[in-house]
């Protein structure tokens, strides 16, 4: 789920335990052009202190003065609409046309916000499902459905990290990617069997394997929600990963290396049993154009390239490839521009 969200339900958690009335609100139905999407999130408290967003802040602006005027929902959740009238888009902010509906819902004991989150800090997917006539909750473990799903009786969402991602090599840089990549919703793994760099590694909410980057990949079984990508230079082990993830539904496979690096990769991975197509599944150099230079840099072109893919965005029609002196920086991911 998104970091944006968790944050939601973690304040909604603390603020109940701290004695706080607390009301959630999430995004069930968008016509239009609406400011956020279905799912969105927002907690907000008796007092107007709020966590998350709806919309672009005049929704959020009425939702804190009804909670004060003391209209809101005690025991049951309720809907809400905003925008049903050109009168109402302008008022709330809304873009022309555009309308949204919430269910907002009083948070207890009953809501099992904790139990979700519990489940959540174990990278398990769960969906949770609301009866709006009585407030009953139910967590059950989950599947990759869509992230929600209402008919006007149940509010069911889906919780948990929806993508996973595997780096193999424990580095510098590896450090940048899952941070930024937990923090995109992934369920970073972070796969060094070499005991000088796993040793002194961490990363807040990335996962650490010693194993051999192929038994890892064989392992998880990576599915059409999977990506891979290889940042140690060490043939012996960003080949083996290949070998395993190019066989694999991942919707993303990368290798970090100049144009040189990534030519030689491939004559060496044909030598093997993947066919061209699978070999064509490579990402290599990896990352968009960016002018990356630093750790960081790299980082966000790669991500950049990896959030493109998922989102179904064609990034070889979209970016052409730039000729670049490898010599410069051989992490340096690929050099595209807008064609």
């Amino acid at each position: 789920m998104d970091s944006v969200d968790l944050e939601v339900l973690k304040s909604a958690a603390q603020w109940t335990r701290a004695g706080f009335f607390v009301t959630l609100g999430t995004v069930v139905r968008t016509w239009g052009s609406a400011p956020r999407p279905v799912g969105s999130m927002l907690a907000i408290r008796e007092d107007g202190r709020l966590v998350g967003s709806v919309s672009g802040g005049c929704v959020e602006d009425d939702l804190i003065a009804r909670i004060r005027d003391g209209e809101w929902p005690q025991d049951r959740p309720q809907l809400t609409r905003y925008g049903v009238t050109a009168e109402q888009a302008q008022r709330f902010g809304l873009p022309c046309g555009g309308t949204l509906q919430l269910v907002l819902e009083p948070v207890r004991d009953a809501s099992r916000i904790p139990e979700l989150l519990d489940a959540i800090s174990q990278f398990r997917l769960v969906v949770r499902e609301l009866d709006m006539a009585s407030g009953a909750v139910r967590v059950a473990p989950g599947h990759r459905t869509p992230p929600l799903e209402f008919d006007g009786v149940r509010l069911i969402t889906s919780h948990g990290p929806r993508h996973r991602l595997v780096v193999v090599g424990a580095g510098q840089l590896s450090k940048y990617v899952a941070s930024m990549a937990c923090a995109l919703d992934y369920h970073v793994i972070v796969c060094d069997p070499r005991s000088e760099y796993a040793d002194a590694w961490h990363a807040d909410g990335a996962e650490l394997s010693r194993e051999m980057p192929d038994d890892l990949i064989v392992r998880l079984q990576l599915d059409s929600h999977s990506a891979v990508l290889t940042l140690t230079h060490d043939p012996k082990l960003d080949d083996m990963a290949l070998l395993e993830a190019l066989k694999s539904p991942a919707f993303y496979i990368g290798a970090i290396g100049s144009r040189v690096s990534n030519a030689r990769r491939r004559e060496r991975l044909s030598l093997f049993d993947l066919s061209s197509t699978e070999i064509d599944r490579l990402h290599g150099p990896v990352g968009m154009y960016v002018g990356a230079r630093t750790p960081a840099e790299i980082a966000v072109a790669i991500l950049a390239e990896m959030t493109a893919i998922k989102n179904g965005i064609d990034v070889k029609q979209t970016f052409a490839l730039r000729t670049v002196d490898a010599s410069v920086n051989d992490d340096a991911p690929a050099c595209r521009s807008t064609a």
